[in-house]
């Protein structure tokens, strides 16, 4: 890996060049951020553990013509994606009241809402990823009005998907969040989704139980996040079903 060249690194993976032009090597790590990177924790297992779990997203909506960044998976800590052009924005996706939404509007979490909502925060740690307006987004230029609705719709389609493959395993998808980029082909742009999907950046809750799945586990101290992401793994037939978290997860090839 020191022979590659780094492009880039965040609080929870790595990019590197990639073998042919128009690629990258994303590498997971096994660092568990909160707060703006004010709780920090390295969670063992958790890179491998995501890697897998955002191979099996992608790959699912590749699947029914969302399209993505990955192309495959190299081994248990990295996979190749295509180089894109991230829009400064994350994504969010809310079927249910959780987290800063029910902070701001005084919602019990676990409320459902009246129909997915779609909002968006602009990418920036100094400020604390701050909830924007579209009118924000078009004034500073940071995407056009064809942009926003095609990420809507792009977000929507995401939610559909994941909100069927979790409830056939028993779990509840609260909310998520996503990066979309624009892929170039020549002169031509089409955007895709991005950067992850993982227990990272979405919420999970067991449908019966309550249980949380997700990174709140970490953010709130509830329990052992590898236990948590190992469970959604275990559901969506990621890990045998028969095995409990033991530090260094065995995955299906």
């Amino acid at each position: 890996m020191a022979r590659r060249k780094k492009i880039y690194e965040g609080k929870a993976k790595i990019l590197y060049e990639g073998p042919e032009p128009g690629t990258l090597v994303q590498y997971f790590k096994d660092d568990a951020t909160a707060y703006n990177a004010e709780k920090h924790a390295v969670i063992d297992g958790k890179g491998v553990l995501n890697n897998r779990l955002s191979e099996f997203f992608m790959t699912g909506l590749n699947a029914i013509g969302v399209p993505t960044h990955f192309i495959r998976r190299l081994n248990m800590r990295e996979q190749l994606v295509r180089q894109v052009e991230i829009i400064p924005l994350e994504v969010v996706v809310r079927n249910f009241a959780a987290g800063s939404l029910s902070k701001r509007l005084g919602l019990e979490e676990g409320t459902q809402l009246p129909r997915p909502i779609v909002e968006f925060y602009y990418k920036d740690d100094r400020l604390g990823d701050p909830l924007v307006a579209e009118e924000h987004i078009i004034a500073f230029g940071w995407a056009s009005q064809q942009d926003l609705d095609d990420m809507v719709a792009l977000a929507l389609r995401v939610n559909d998907f994941l909100s069927g493959v979790m409830l056939a395993v028993g779990i509840r998808l609260v909310d998520f969040k996503i990066e979309i980029g624009r892929l170039w082909e020549g002169d031509f742009q089409r955007l895709v989704v991005a950067d992850e999907i993982s227990p990272d950046s979405c919420r999970l809750w067991d449908i019966e139980t309550g249980r949380h799945l997700d990174k709140d586990v970490f953010r709130r101290d509830l329990g052992d996040l590898a236990d948590a992401y190992s469970e959604v793994a275990r559901r969506l037939g990621v890990l045998p079903t028969n095995v409990t978290h033991s530090g260094k997860p065995r995955l299906i090839n």
